[in-house]
């Protein structure tokens, strides 16, 4: 019986990672979470799976924690759009961290990987977007360049070693269950809960719900053609004075006040501060030069018939989504820390 098979989860202690590892148990997949830090167990409290230590930057780890799996759900990569070195600590890890994967999943036997690539691996220009537009032509971020540089290196070593492989694309999660440090995402809607988000930037995110995400991973395994892509997100993008909008209607004692709209010349200025701050302090910018040039009025719709068409994914719709990520936060303060 095919459920019976074991599946392993890298990144299980993260966002999806942990979501999905919640979901295959509750279909009766047997379940190896893999995690770089095993001392941190908080995430896998009251669930019955298997704990072990490996890290994509060391194949042998890999190679050890992937023996005997049948699916291998590629989920750990680095995620972090800002870094002191981002070709160092954002391109590089996430390449090396691609080929150690596939390589090690070869050496021991696995059957499929299904291999968590971004939407930042598709291409704007043509509209509407879609997995047939192919990768995306814009190199100006590290994070974007390690997800369409590995997406592509990972079909490569797939075919090569004649292993499965199918790509997911997801684009913002959000939603239960999450731990605290949020992802970049995520944490967008902390700082607007938080009253943070001071200016208007003109960007917009394609808000998913986590849980859609993880099944339609689970049914990427199962269902996904071998060699293709697929689009995990929600049809429509929400400006991030629109999801400011949601709040304030939602929760209107919190006295959520809407962004102050700016020239863009100025927000470019205020960027540049932020990031020599950064600098200084080490810490992310709240918004850098490269967030103004790269995403201002950027549309983040998406075709996402081929994975409702071939899949079966149908995720709830955006604002749906916004609302119960909003309420969970919310409901678990310990997060807007």
């Amino acid at each position: 019986m095919e459920q019976s098979k074991l599946a392993m989860v890298s990144g299980a202690n993260g966002h999806l990672g942990n979501n999905l590892v919640r979901l295959l148990l509750s279909k009766g997949v047997p379940v190896r979470a893999s995690v770089r830090n095993i001392k941190n167990k908080e995430p896998f409290i009251g669930l019955n799976c298997e704990i072990v230590q490996s890290d994509i930057t060391d194949k042998q780890s890999m190679i050890n924690a992937l023996q005997g799996v049948d699916t291998f759900y590629a989920v750990g990569a680095v995620f972090k759009l800002w870094a002191k070195d981002p070709k160092k600590e954002i391109y590089d890890a996430n390449m090396v961290g691609t080929r150690n994967l596939v390589e090690a999943a070869a050496t021991a036997g696995v059957r499929r990987i299904v291999y968590v690539s971004s939407i930042a691996a598709l291409n704007y220009k043509i509209q509407p977007v879609k997995e047939s537009n192919g990768m995306n032509t814009d190199r100006r971020d590290m994070y974007y360049n390690s997800k369409n540089d590995g997406e592509q290196l990972a079909f490569e070593l797939a075919k090569k070693h004649n292993i499965e492989l199918v790509a997911v694309l997801p684009s913002a999660m959000i939603g239960e269950v999450a731990f605290a440090p949020l992802n970049v995402s995520y944490n967008i809607l902390r700082l607007i809960l938080e009253k943070e988000v001071p200016v208007e930037t003109k960007i917009s995110l394609n808000w998913v719900d986590v849980k859609d995400v993880a099944e339609g991973c689970y049914l990427a395994a199962k269902k996904g053609r071998n060699g293709e892509r697929y689009i995990l997100a929600s049809e429509k993008g929400t400006s991030i004075k629109d999801t400011t909008k949601i709040a304030q209607r939602l929760f209107p004692h919190l006295k959520i006040k809407l962004p102050i709209a700016l020239p863009k010349p100025l927000l470019y200025t205020i960027a540049w501060f932020m990031e020599i701050g950064s600098l200084l302090s080490g810490n992310a910018p709240l918004l850098s030069v490269k967030d103004i040039s790269m995403f201002y009025g950027l549309q983040q719709d998406f075709d996402i018939s081929k994975a409702r068409n071939e899949l079966g994914y149908n995720p709830r719709n955006n604002e749906q989504a916004i609302i119960n990520a909003m309420q969970y936060l919310l409901n678990n303060r310990e997060l807007l820390k």
